[in-house]
Parts: C-alpha cells; structure tokens; sequence
C-alpha cells in the first residue's frame, strides 16, 4: 500500500499538471495574469482576489484593481487560428464584500488591468510576463457594454509592458480615488 502523500506532494502534482505547460486552460489563465500582475504591483497593492471576489487588488487608499485577460493563442484550439480576443466587463447585478452580498448595480473596481497575451506562434507561453501587454483603465472610461473588444481597448490606451506595469497603473490610479 503506498504511503499517504503530503498536502505539499499534492500541490506541486496539481501545480505541475495546471501550470506545467506553456499554454494554461482558460479556466486557470485568469489566475496566472494575476499572479504576474502581482508581482507588479506589490507591495503596494494587496491580491486579495478569489472565490466570487469583486475585484482582485486592493490598495492602502481603498482603491479597488480587477485584472481581466485574453490570449491569442489557446490551450484547446493547438494547430489552429489564433482567436477573438476580447474580456468581459458586464456591469454586475452586485457584489460581494468579503462574505456578504451588496445589491449594488454597477462595476466594483475603480480601475481595470486587461492582460493580453498576443503571442500566437509556437512560442507562446503564458507564464511569461514579458509576452503579455497590459493595459490599465478607470473603470469610468469603459463602455456600457457587456464586451471589449481588443481594438476598442487599444482606442482607449496604449499597452505597457511587465517593467511599466505598476507606473501605468499609478498614473492612472491618481484621480481614480473611491
């Protein structure tokens, strides 16, 4: 009978089959803009994202950061076009605040970071910081619509690398107070 593995043995498996490939399923994607985005931004600004979380920074003034990502290039779609790149920005019903549900229409974060991994050839991988492009918004510039397009964001500003990441961020965080 084999030994019981240990809670660490389970986590680098898990990490090892979700991250262990250059192309990450988009259902974890979201999770390795953040943790680029992270290392961006703190210490500054604090992850605090999660399950049903309604924004995934947060910084010493209050300001609240959600970081929405795309990629070009797709971990189910290998051999074939690049795709549509495009993040949701549905306004939301409400929100949750920690474990309490706010019925407040509208969007909870003061400002965006939108990922965009725009590497469709076969060196594409989406763990590395230097292949992503970011863009940084007030949340108050974006459409009413449920949808932004790649080219609708690119009309609203212009990308930032990995190293400007956090400069971007600030300047635009300045009057976006809560």
């Amino acid at each position: 009978m084999p030994e019981i593995p240990s809670i660490a043995d389970v986590q680098r498996k898990a990490s090892a089959s979700a991250f262990g490939q250059p192309l990450v399923t988009n259902v974890l994607r979201g999770l390795v803009a953040e943790a680029i985005v992270a290392l961006a931004l703190e210490p500054e600004w604090t992850w605090c994202g999660g399950d049903y979380a309604s924004w995934d920074f947060v910084n010493q003034n209050g300001l609240r950061l959600e970081v929405k990502q795309s990629a070009a290039r797709q971990s189910w779609a290998v051999g074939k076009a690049t795709t549509a790149c495009s993040f949701d920005i549905a306004i939301r019903t409400g929100r949750y605040e920690e474990t309490t549900w706010v019925p407040e229409a509208g969007r909870a974060a003061h400002l965006y970071v939108f990922a965009h991994h725009p590497v469709a050839e076969e060196t594409a991988d989406h763990r590395d910081p230097a292949q992503w492009d970011f863009y940084v918004v007030a949340t108050d510039r974006l459409p009413a619509t449920k949808r932004l397009t790649l080219k609708r964001l690119q009309s609203l500003t212009e990308p930032v690398t990995f190293e400007k990441l956090a400069e971007a961020v600030c300047r635009v965080a300045a009057p976006a107070g809560p």
